[in-house]
């Protein structure tokens, strides 16, 4: 077999043990480690695009001197992919891999006073937690259960283990009778039978048990015998529990509602278990919203969190509160910024806080001070940053932006300077051109500023002329940030000599919580204007042939391209759309999380009485198929049940009923997103093949 590795130096027993181990059960498959691409053209390619390391949050070891970090790499040929960990100094000398396998290695953490690091590894078919020695050594097996475990944390004093597995909450045909053990079908009795991309069975609860030597015992379901999720499903993880420092109390996020109840509200809560006595205390009762990700002070008198203000809001600001634990008293920290709190990360001293926060189309980093609720910038320039930590008078935070895939950097606390310590891409950057990156601020239809991204192609002569897309976002409350994507790559469109156009059109987070809320029931309102003021300001320049504009975005973005396929005056030459929305009467009873659609639309159709939902659905797309004269392109996967992929069907068929060039890529075996690398290969190729048809 052969063993392609790029990491870490290995001494010969290291690298032998774990050659050995990847062997196992893999004679057939080469280990999938770090691509060597094709960069001779200094470009972006969907194959060097795929080629990057993908780098996962760093966790520092008790004496803040090292880290452990993850790193997913991408297969082609296997049409797979494959995280290895890594560690390294604070300062980024001494890197090492630690694993070498085929398999997946996520989710690491220091125990055992930093002896050791345990993982979550599904080498043995199913995900478990494993541990290894920091030197690459010793890897052990830990859990032993039937079902995968999907996350973990030790308590501080290591004696015991917090995980998340599934609970089995639904009957299947076959329990219900035992002589029809091949009957597929699902019997329903109540909303929430699905869920983003799966068929809702069980859900996920947090568990705790005794840790034995390399085995646990005396597992406890917090949750056992209640039908509620936690953490909250589809995305939330382990950062939605957390350990007191005392070991003593686990606080957990949970919306305890299920069925109708749990499709129409937002209301979850952060829950405090007694370890001791098994009591649950709910510590944000009557807070109405998403209250998400506790965190306690790092002497335990304390506990923060995120919290949203009114149920069936899911894009409500993110708000950060603070509970004493010994007085009660609560404290809204952010209450006089108006931004979100993506994320943050508690300071030794009890009182200050690091915060991820999205402002002015890039994300930074933010201190706050609890006693005096005072904000105060750290960081700027063009790039976001996704996490946070504090570590030995820094802050070790994870950073990427339109231009550069997520990297480990430590900054300067005060003067915000940051240092890339994981270099994990430097190499293949240094090998491309990048597209120039413009900060360009335009004025909307009602007179106020709209913060437009634009991104020229590498190499960029402004005595040509290029043809441009208009991105559209989707969310729709998501920023048009520095955000790096490894499928909406906005310098991969530029690298295929695309000008491209990426307005913080009305609806996004950033900008201030009147610019968020203005698209909730105005769907096909003020934000078309702004995403057609954007493109006509670009137009006129002299560098972009405004005879050759096209659009495209994915979800909301989707749906904005149906939208102005039906209301574009002639302005584009091309079209094309995934996952958007095209039937909006049909998407609300379609999608399942009911608080989105009620709040977002207005409320159902059949209510006529309510004029913002009329004025939403007399705004769908597929009311303006008549007025639709242009080329569209149309992906959907079919594992999408947030935006059915009858979705892109109906918009296809009446493309082609029209007469209108269209083509259609249907995806069998993936979700809202195109995961799988192959497809995602695929996709490229199509979108640009597609573009470069019309608009070439």
């Amino acid at each position: 077999m052969a063993i392609a590795i790029i990491g870490g130096m290995l001494s010969c027993n290291e690298s032998g043990q774990r050659a050995e181990r990847a062997k196992k059960g893999k004679e057939t498959n080469e280990v999938i480690g770090k691509a060597t691409p094709d960069i001779s053209g200094g470009i972006m390619t969907p194959e060097v695009l795929h080629s990057f390391g993908r780098v996962g949050s760093a966790t520092l070891s008790p004496d803040g001197s090292r880290l452990i970090y993850p790193v997913t790499y991408v297969s082609i040929p296997q049409n797979k992919t494959n995280a290895d960990l890594f560690i390294m100094n604070i300062d980024g000398s001494e890197k090492k891999q630690l694993t070498i396998t085929n398999t997946q290695e996520s989710n690491p953490q220091w125990i055992d006073g930093g002896k050791k690091i345990a993982f979550l590894s599904n080498e043995t078919g199913s995900s478990q937690i494993w541990s290894i020695n920091p030197d690459g050594g010793g890897m052990t097996q830990i859990s032993h259960l039937k079902e995968d475990i999907e996350g973990f944390a030790f308590s501080p004093d290591g004696k015991k283990v917090l995980f998340i597995k599934q609970v089995k909450t639904t009957k299947t045909a076959a329990d219900r009778y035992a002589d029809l053990p091949e009957a597929s079908g699902r019997i329903v009795d109540d909303l929430m039978y699905k869920h983003w991309d799966h068929w809702v069975e069980s859900v996920p609860h947090p568990f705790v048990a005794d840790v034995d030597g390399n085995k646990l015992s005396h597992i406890k379901d917090l949750l056992e015998g209640e039908p509620y999720e936690a953490p909250m499903a589809p995305f939330g993880g382990m950062e939605q529990l957390a350990w007191s420092p005392n070991s003593k109390t686990i606080a957990y996020t949970s919306r305890k509602k299920k069925g109708l109840a749990y499709s129409i509200s937002t209301n979850s809560d952060i829950y405090l278990y007694d370890i001791a006595g098994g009591n649950t205390r709910n510590i944000t009762e009557g807070m109405m919203g998403y209250d998400t990700n506790p965190q306690f002070s790092p002497d335990g008198t304390k506990i923060a969190w995120q919290s949203m203000e009114r149920d069936g809001y899911e894009s409500d600001k993110n708000r950060l509160f603070v509970l004493d634990l010994t007085t009660g008293t609560k404290t809204y920290v952010t209450e006089n910024f108006d931004y979100n709190t993506d994320a943050f990360s508690w300071d030794n001293d009890n009182n200050t806080l690091y915060l991820v926060m999205p402002v002015q189309g890039t994300t930074q980093l933010y201190k706050a001070e609890l006693a005096t609720r005072q904000i105060t910038p750290i960081t700027k320039g063009y790039h976001d940053y996704t996490s946070v930590a504090v570590a030995n008078g820094k802050l070790i935070a994870g950073r990427q932006s339109l231009s550069q895939p997520t990297e480990i950097y430590a900054v300067d606390r005060v003067t915000g300077e940051a240092a890339n310590l994981s270099q994990e891409n430097s190499e293949l950057l240094a090998g491309l051109t990048m597209g120039m990156v413009e900060e360009r601020w335009i004025e909307t239809t009602d007179g106020k500023q709209m913060l437009t991204w634009v991104v020229y192609p590498p190499d960029f002569d402004s005595t040509k002329t290029y043809p441009a897309l208009l991105y559209c976002q989707g969310g729709p409350q998501s920023m048009v940030s520095q955000f790096w994507s490894y499928r909406w790559n906005l310098q991969m469109m530029a690298a295929n000599g695309y000008i491209v156009v990426a307005p913080n059109r009305r609806g996004l987070p950033g900008f201030g919580q009147e610019w968020l809320e203005q698209i909730s029931g105005d769907y096909g309102g003020q934000n078309m204007k702004d995403y057609l003021t954007a493109i006509d300001a670009l137009a006129k320049e002299p560098y972009v042939d405004a005879d050759r504009l096209g659009c495209t975005g994915a979800s909301y973005g989707g749906f904005s391209v149906y939208w102005l396929a039906g209301n574009h005056d002639g302005r584009f030459k091309a079209f094309l759309s995934h996952a958007g929305i095209f039937n909006l009467e049909t998407q609300y009873l379609e999608t399942e999380e009911m608080w989105f659609a009620n709040w977002d639309m207005g409320g159902p159709y059949w209510d006529k009485s309510n004029a913002t939902a009329q004025r939403t659905f007399e705004n769908s797309p597929h009311r303006f198929v008549e007025k639709w004269d242009t080329p569209i392109m149309i992906t959907h996967g079919e594992l999408d049940y947030r935006i059915l992929a009858s979705q892109g069907m109906m918009a296809f068929n009446a493309a082609q009923l029209r007469g209108i060039p269209s083509r259609m890529l249907i995806f069998p075996n993936e979700n809202h997103w195109i995961s799988k690398p192959q497809n995602g290969i695929l996709f490229q190729r199509e979108f640009f093949r597609w573009f470069d048809q019309w608009l070439k």
